[in-house]
Order: structure tokens, then sequence, then C-alpha cells
């Protein structure tokens, strides 16, 4: 049987000696902390809430119909995959984030603003390709979405172009011929195994395919082990599995929009609209880690990840298409949930 990276071991060990849901690990003001989060959190909507130190889960809370073995969508905590997956076939020789789109679809090599679309606009919605919030169309059809500005110039919010680069790596590994049998099959063989993470379900569109931009559930556990691979820099046993360089590239803002990187979003002033009002980060950049990276999802599904304080914290929460933004209940927001558990365990 293959080791668990030593990250998974120190989860596990931990949270084996927590209580079954509700629970909390801390002792103390901490304690208050923790549960002033719990509290917070399941006043909007929430049902899970994971606070880990250097891999230890220090604080770990459930409400409604939350609990440990419980998985839940991510919404477009989902996207923040696509850069990881991106590193990953970066250092497999398989794409670089500079080379363009239409290398791999002919069919835009015809258009003179698509034909210059680079994988690294598409990933981190400067592309100028229109993009839609909602259900995330067929490969097909994201490849026919319009182009609105020219690459590079304007951030826009939405879910056509991660299923255009799901469409890419899908011809990029039968072209390699690497045995997988889509984009899905890659993350789990390529990151997702090696660092013992598992998903509780991945939603596919009508047509089949994987739908890059939402779809993942997880349970507060394994996102949180997929936030400790990232805290730790993309290594796993020591050995980096996805391309250094590409890694760090994931977590540098644009000019069209300084608060999201490549899937990720970043603690920066920046652009947000109507699709990413609730996101509230970038108005207190200047009293948050620098090195704070963030998935968020619909509906307030959050995974922040603090390198120089070793924390990885989720929250989760309920929400469908139907439930609107949690009309009748306080409002979320990202710095007033993180600020006392930044305080209690970063200083």
């Amino acid at each position: 049987m293959t080791p668990r990276p030593l990250f998974r071991l120190a989860l596990l060990l931990t949270v084996l000696a927590v209580a079954p849901a509700p629970a909390l690990a801390a002792s103390g003001a901490k304690s208050d902390v923790c549960t002033a989060a719990r509290d917070y959190s399941a006043a909007r909507r929430g049902v899970s809430v994971l606070v880990l130190k250097d891999g230890a889960a220090i604080c770990e809370g459930y409400a409604g119909q939350g609990g440990p073995d419980r998985g839940w969508e991510l919404w477009s905590g989902t996207k923040s995959f696509n850069g990881l997956i991106a590193a990953a076939a970066v250092q497999d020789g398989l794409l670089t984030l500079d080379e363009k789109v239409a290398d791999t679809l002919p069919e835009w090599r015809a258009d003179p603003l698509k034909s210059q679309i680079t994988l690294r606009q598409l990933l981190s919605l400067s592309s100028g390709l229109e993009g839609t919030v909602g259900r995330a169309p067929d490969y097909d059809r994201a490849i026919a979405a319009p182009v609105t500005a020219a690459p590079g110039t304007l951030f826009q919010y939405g879910a056509e172009p991660f299923q255009v680069f799901g469409a890419v790596m899908n011809r990029k590994l039968a072209a390699a011929r690497t045995g997988d049998a889509d984009v899905l099959a890659y993350l789990k063989r390529r990151i997702l195994d090696p660092i013992d993470v598992r998903w509780s379900g991945w939603r596919r569109t009508p047509g089949g395919d994987v739908m890059m931009p939402q779809g993942a559930s997880f349970t507060a556990r394994e996102w949180a082990g997929f936030g400790e691979f990232v805290r730790g820099g993309g290594v796993v046993d020591g050995r980096p599995i996805v391309d250094p360089a590409t890694f760090r590239a994931l977590f540098v803002g644009t000019a069209a929009n300084p608060a999201y990187g490549i899937s990720w979003w970043l603690p920066r002033a920046g652009g947000r609209g109507p699709r990413t009002a609730s996101i509230d980060f970038a108005d207190h950049a200047a009293e948050l880690p620098a090195d704070l990276v963030i998935a968020a999802g619909a509906g307030d599904q959050r995974l922040y990840v603090i390198p120089s304080c070793g924390l990885t914290v989720v929250r989760q929460a309920a929400f469908g298409l139907g439930m609107g933004r949690g009309r009748g209940g306080p409002r979320w927001s990202d710095y007033d949930f993180l600020r006392p558990v930044l305080d209690a365990w970063c200083g």
C-alpha cells in the first residue's frame, strides 16, 4: 500500500481523536473563537467549519445536515482544481500556460481574437471569452461561445473558459495516450490519489462532459486535505508533483484583475461584479496575510489557505440554485469570519 503523505497522516490521526459532530478541538480562549466561527457560519446556512493548524484539526464543527462524512457541492470552489491540473500538465510536458488555445482547438484558428487567447488568459478569466453563470455547458458549446473583449483586457467571470480548458485537456490526453479517460481521471491519478483525497461526487453535463467550473462535492475534511497540498507548495514526500514555477504562477493576479490568479482568488484590490459581490476579502487586503489564497463558491463555500500561518480553513454551506443568495438571513463576510481565526492562530 502506498504510504499516505505526512500531512494526511496528521489530519487523520487528529480527526480520529475528535468527537462526532458537532465537534470542536480547542481549549481556553481559542475554544471561544472556534465556537464563534461555528456559530457565525451556522447563522448563514453553514454546515461545516474546519480549521487546520500545521495539518492538525484545531477547530471542527457541523450544523444542520452537515457532518464529517457528508459531502457538499463546492460550486465555483471547483474552479480552483483547474489551476493544479494545469500545473501537473506542465510538469508532464502536455502544455505551457502561454501556448495558444488554438494550438489544440483548430475551431479557434480562423477567429482573429480567439486565435490569440492563451491558456493563462483562459484560466485567469481574462481571455475575453463570454462567460455565463449557471449550469456549465457542454464543451462544444463552450468552444463556440463568442469573444466579447480583446484577450488580456477584461476580467469576465463565468463557466465557459473552464469548460474550454476541459476540452483542451481531453484532447491533449488523447493525443499523448496517457491512459486517462478524461480530465477528471487525470486529476485523480496525478493529484488526488497521491495526496489521498477523494471527492464525494462530481457532476457532468447532459452530454457527459466533466463540469470544470462547478459540480465537485467534497467533505470538509477532504477539501481541507486538498488545501493542505496547496499550503505545502504542491509537494508530496519532499517531491513536487506539479511544476513549481506554474504552481507559483497560480497565485499571481493579472492586470485585468489583481484579485484573481489562475483559478484562485487573492486578497488584492481588484475587479468584482454582481456575480462575485459577496467576496469581500479584497476590501480588507491590507489587513490580511499577503499569501492568503481562496477557493470560493456560490453559497459562500470557502477554502482559505494561508501558508505563513500554517492554516487551512474550510467553510461549507447549504446552497442550491433555487435558494438565491440566502435572502432573509444575515450577510456573509469573509473578513468577519476569518479575522478572529487569524487573531487566534496567526497573530
